[in-house]
């Protein structure tokens, strides 16, 4: 199997039409997009839409959490909050219908997906777990890997039963270990947040123990043009350029 795993789009149209050509010309068996489709960009309804028409598994991420359940807007700093009130008045009563239809996690024989942490933890940041922490995460699910965003950043932990480790990864293929457990940060589609500006996703091929990072070049500009129309943060637009 040739799975497809995406994260992070933030309603940035531009980065998914470009990751879902890349994707035509890898031919996967089945695309799993790990949430937060939305937030941050100017374009949720045509990037739910994109999701749909490409019948694309989704799961809730922690903005799709803060749309459907005004108690869990607390949760988000002020900036983000700032956002979320943006995306909220651009969303349709379809698109928010759709959010509402997603599950917290994906699990299958071989792999876990959710947005956050292992089970199903949209909030929790992988990014805040080191080495001797890890094993608490390996413990959480059962599965030979498990698939997680939120970060925006790339990251490999792994898992021999006894040691836990953790590297930054780049964009290349990987060969797994067949003897260990993994956790994947898959980085973000629309806004990522290791240093280039491309839009990333991974390939995982179980049959061959092989990890494909993709790094998807697109032109910005527009995305950035709608996000300062609309009067977002500033900081939004500027993830974009850095």
């Amino acid at each position: 199997m040739r799975l497809a795993v995406l994260s992070d789009i933030h309603a940035n149209q531009e980065a998914l039409l470009a990751v879902l050509a890349d994707l035509r010309t890898q031919c996967p068996d089945a695309v799993i997009n790990l949430g937060d489709a939305v937030g941050y960009g100017p374009d949720p309804n045509a990037v739910v839409h994109l999701l749909r028409r490409e019948g694309i598994s989704c799961i809730q991420g922690n903005h799709e959490q803060g749309v459907l359940f005004p108690e869990k807007r607390d949760w988000f700093n002020p900036t983000t909050r700032k956002s979320l009130e943006i995306t909220l008045g651009l969303l349709s009563p379809k698109t928010i219908a759709v959010l509402g239809t997603w599950p917290m996690a994906i699990q299958r024989e071989t792999f876990l997906a959710v947005h956050g942490c292992p089970p199903d933890d949209p909030f929790d940041y992988f990014f805040e777990y080191e080495p001797e922490t890890l094993p608490e995460l390996f413990a959480a699910f059962s599965q030979k890997v498990c698939f997680v965003g939120h970060t925006h950043m790339l990251h490999l932990a792994s898992w021999d039963g006894h040691e836990a480790t953790l590297d930054e990864i780049e964009p290349g293929t990987f060969r797994l270990d067949e003897g260990r457990r993994f956790i994947i940060n898959v980085g973000s589609v629309g806004q990522p947040r290791d240093g280039t500006l491309a839009a990333k996703y991974v390939l995982w091929d179980s049959d061959r123990a092989l990890l494909d990072v993709r790094a998807v070049p697109y032109d910005a500009a527009l995305t950035i043009a709608k996000i300062e129309a609309l009067e977002f943060p500033e900081v939004n637009a500027r993830r974009l350029r850095e």
